[in-house]
């Protein structure tokens, strides 16, 4: 009505319904608030303050932020906009799945993330109402199995958060709730590592930045991968809104798990000329040293030895047994620090 556009609108979000909502607010000359988790990505709140909406950092969790939005509505005569228990949204996102079987029609099956599970749910509607055999797949994070737990009767614990924080529903959605047990056929979880080997594989391979939830069905299409054998499947990389820091960070992680980024500990007497000796091996192997710090303090070695770390690049495993291989050559010892 004319009065509820006067007074606005507010949602709670930590992902693409808070720019959904601001970017269509905007364009109508609606007010638009959004309240988002205190530790939501720096990126997604610049991008939904740049579509004009007032945001609103609050709580840790969504569950929290939409206590808040729903308070907000109340004090204010706001019209609070679900991002997941309205009809009229979860029949927006299924749209995804038109589009999708539009241009690939053989898709067998269609693997979607789920955090309170509007999207899940209008793509299956839609993708059985055209292609009732398709398989629909949803996908959750260990850290946040509130619909699997639902769904399943499990009693997974919740985690405090996650790097698909897009997903980290702790209450899923009573509407797609509904619409997930008569329509999706299975639920799988991923864990957290298995979510950042899949964005850095979009990165790498399909030359594609995607977020945490938006990598959440590769992650789980690697992790299940014999599930899936023979399939054409589709999957929806359903937002790329990812921190530069955080992404550093797993591009990093993902190369210390890939073997070309590796901690070496090598130890010597401490003489003149024994740092030089190690970084030259080094060298001559054919990798690069990114780190190194030099301790003599704090080891267990005897007074006249010191201990060095080494943070190298290398082209793999291999390699890394080849630098090994060439400092213990050289006179050294040497050893692979392996991550905890």
């Amino acid at each position: 009505s004319a009065a509820e556009r006067a007074h606005g609108v507010i949602a709670m979000s930590a992902g693409n319904h808070a720019q959904g909502v601001a970017y269509h607010a905007q364009r109508l000359g609606i007010r638009a608030v959004i309240v988002m988790p205190r530790f939501t990505p720096g990126v997604k709140v610049e991008r939904t303050r740049g579509f004009g909406a007032e945001v609103v950092l609050h709580g840790d969790t969504l569950d929290e932020a939409r206590s808040h939005a729903l308070l907000l509505a109340e004090q204010q005569q706001l019209i609070f906009v679900h991002p997941y228990d309205d009809p009229d949204i979860v029949a927006g996102q299924g749209t995804v799945a038109l589009e999708m079987l539009a241009q690939v029609p053989e898709l067998d099956t269609l693997i979607v993330a789920i955090g309170g599970g509007g999207l899940i749910a209008g793509m299956a509607t839609a993708a059985k109402a055209i292609k009732p055999g398709i398989e629909v797949i949803g996908v959750q994070t260990t850290r946040f199995p509130a619909m699997v737990n639902a769904i399943k009767g499990t009693h997974y614990p919740q985690g405090s958060s996650s790097i698909a924080e897009g997903i980290a529903v702790g209450t899923p959605g009573q509407l797609p709730q509904a619409i997930i047990r008569a329509k999706v056929d299975d639920l799988l979880l991923v864990e957290e590592g298995d979510i950042e080997q899949a964005i850095v594989m979009l990165l790498e391979v399909e030359k594609t930045l995607v977020e945490g939830a938006g990598a959440t069905g590769l992650a789980a299409l690697l992790k299940y991968a014999d599930r899936f054998r023979g399939k054409k499947v589709g999957l929806v990389l359903c937002g790329g809104n990812i921190d530069p820091l955080l992404l550093a960070a797993i591009i990093e992680r993902g190369m210390v798990r890939a073997g070309r980024l590796a901690r070496l500990k090598v130890s010597a007497r401490d003489v003149p000329g024994t740092l030089a000796l190690i970084t030259a091996t080094v060298a001559a192997a054919g990798a690069n040293i990114n780190e190194v710090h030099h301790q003599r303090a704090f080891t267990t070695l005897a007074a006249q030895n010191a201990e060095v770390e080494l943070v190298v690049q290398t082209r793999g495993s291999q390699h890394i047994a080849e630098v090994l291989t060439a400092l213990t050559q050289a006179g050294l010892t040497a050893q692979l620090v392996q991550s905890s």
